[in-house]
């Protein structure tokens, strides 16, 4: 029987009183995952970390080296076992994935409690009014931040500021009402005229001014590109405010 030799690495970590390293962390278990022994050296204090950056000549920790030769980084330790590396900049459409992927869950999951099927009409109705109710909690979380990316594109409130501020609290209102079935006098104009409007300015600055920028529909800090998802998150007001109009 061969026995394989077990792989070695050693990785210089913060693991602090008041700071452990997250990063660190998560390249110990990479490596763990891949098949290595791992040397955990500990940085206790701002000061040996310090004088541990001075010495191998580098700018953060961890630091993980393999058979004695320096590997880097968290992100080099990925891209030395061949995986994917975020990049803070690049433009994802996955958090508005995630976003309706939960709410037609939800929407499904109380049909199904409700009506003892998940497949209804009211479920779809759900789907479109948690969608709205979750997007303006993204919003809300930072509402200045919304706005100011709002303002990039919005022909409302380039015009008028506070409306930046006003429409997350006005898509939140009608999302919950819609939720409700009540007060429908009240949801049905506030969603088809913020829906008209956002969807004007999304199609303006997309498909008519060819404009490459972010949306803020899923919040100030996104990474989702101004385009056909944004659009669909207002024909989709529009056209629950015309269903629920025409019940």
């Amino acid at each position: 029987m061969t026995i394989t030799p077990r792989k070695h690495a050693t990785i210089h970590r913060m693991v602090m009183p008041t700071h452990v390293c997250p990063y660190g962390i998560k390249a110990k278990y990479l490596l763990e995952s891949h098949g290595y022994v791992v040397e955990d050296r500990w940085l206790t204090t701002r000061e040996e970390t310090d004088a541990f950056k001075v010495a191998h000549g580098v700018k953060t920790t961890p630091q993980t080296f393999i058979e004695g030769k320096r590997v880097g980084g968290y992100d080099d330790l990925r891209r030395f076992f061949g995986k994917a590396v975020n990049d803070p900049g690049a433009t994802s459409y996955t958090p508005v994935v995630a976003v309706f992927a939960m709410t037609a869950l939800m929407a499904l999951a109380a049909s199904w409690a409700v009506f003892g099927t998940p497949l209804t009409v009211r479920a779809g109705e759900w789907f479109i009014a948690f969608s709205m109710c979750v997007l303006a909690l993204l919003k809300l979380q930072d509402v200045e931040s919304f706005s100011s990316m709002f303002l990039g594109y919005d022909l409302l409130a380039r015009r008028w500021v506070p409306y930046a501020y006003l429409y997350p609290f006005a898509e939140g209102l009608a999302g919950v009402l819609m939720v409700s079935n009540h007060l429908t006098w009240l949801s049905v104009p506030i969603a088809l005229f913020i829906g008209t409007t956002g969807a004007v300015s999304v199609f303006k600055a997309v498909y008519i001014d060819k404009r490459d920028i972010k949306c803020a529909c899923v919040g100030g800090a996104t990474k989702v590109p101004l385009g056909f998802v944004s659009l669909t998150e207002n024909v989709m007001m529009i056209a629950m405010a015309i269903w629920m109009m025409a019940m």
